[in-house]
């Protein structure tokens, strides 16, 4: 299966204007209306890369990924056939209001949705920012990356390298205190040079995922990113700092669906053919105090 990038996610929430300020005043993303209900969030050409609707509680909901044609669907489906793995296609009202020709559901062993589909629809708008950021990184990269949780790890790992046909790229074995069992993460990438556009953590997730991942193309426009989270009051959920692996420079906010967000520049992109997976034994170079996060919540 030739997976191309994460081309778009879909989210819950019980407050669709929450999302609408969000993603304005402080992701500085463009918001329409989306066909059969739901927000339009806009970061690049594409009529939108963020799909949220509306529901009885705040989760994350599907990750979308892209197949370059009608023909590497159909490989796509015939994979899926012949491993035995359950699909479900996706109706017309679900193809008219994610944009797309096909779209084909399949459920991981964690429970993960994921919504493989060709043929997106654009509509040749420009992106332009309501807080006047340039541009997100995209493009044939996508919209960025994704976390999932996967506590039973091994037929979840399983599923997203011998099925969905993701790739290693490297290895965190976490260990919350020094005589505890190691939690694994593992990051993974698709057919693109972006570090990573899928990991998966060895835990669940009440809200179904554990942070998505938006990149800007400098660091003064994540300082101001970082302005806009304080100035609106947005819980912040890790400080400021350098990832080890991907050395994607960056801080982490909640979202109004309760997941979060890492909002970076910096990201590493990778030659494939040069790569060697490895195993990193601290997250960041430097930064990124995850406690802000916990000490938040505890206080929630």
């Amino acid at each position: 299966m030739d997976i191309k990038a994460l081309g778009y996610f879909v989210a819950q929430t019980d407050d669709l204007a929450q999302w609408q300020q969000y993603a304005e005043n402080v992701l500085g993303m463009m918001v329409t209306s989306a066909p059969g209900g739901g927000l339009y969030l806009k970061m690049d050409d594409r009529p939108y890369r963020m799909l949220i609707v509306e529901g009885s509680d705040k989760r994350y909901l599907a990750s979308g990924w892209e197949l370059a044609s009608q023909a590497a669907f159909n490989t796509a489906i015939e994979s899926l056939n012949a491993k035995e793995v359950s699909w479900e296609e996706g109706n017309a009202a679900e193809c008219l209001q994610r944009g797309v020709q096909q779209l084909a559901i399949v459920i991981d062993p964690a429970g993960n949705r994921h919504e493989l589909y060709w043929g997106h629809k654009s509509d040749c708008q420009p992106f332009i920012s309501p807080q006047g950021v340039p541009a997100f990184l995209t493009g044939d990269m996508g919209l960025g990356h994704t976390v999932l949780p996967a506590p039973n790890f091994d037929e979840t790992y399983a599923f997203m390298t011998d099925v969905l046909g993701f790739g290693l790229s490297d290895i965190f074995n976490f260990k919350p205190s020094p005589d505890a069992e190691p939690i694994r993460i593992h990051f993974m990438h698709c057919n693109n040079p972006r570090h990573h556009s899928l990991a998966i953590c060895e835990f669940p997730s009440p809200v179904g995922c554990v942070h998505v991942m938006v990149e800007v193309e400098s660091m003064t426009e994540v300082g101001r990113a970082h302005d806009r989270h304080q100035n609106h009051g947005v819980a912040l959920s890790a400080t400021l700092g350098q990832h080890l692996n991907d050395k994607m420079t960056s801080f982490y906010m909640k979202t109004p669906s309760q997941f979060d967000l890492e909002f970076g520049c910096g990201g590493l992109q990778v030659d494939w053919q040069d790569h060697c997976a490895f195993e990193f034994t601290r997250v960041s170079i430097w930064g990124h105090d995850f406690s802000v996060g916990q000490n938040q919540q505890g206080a929630e």
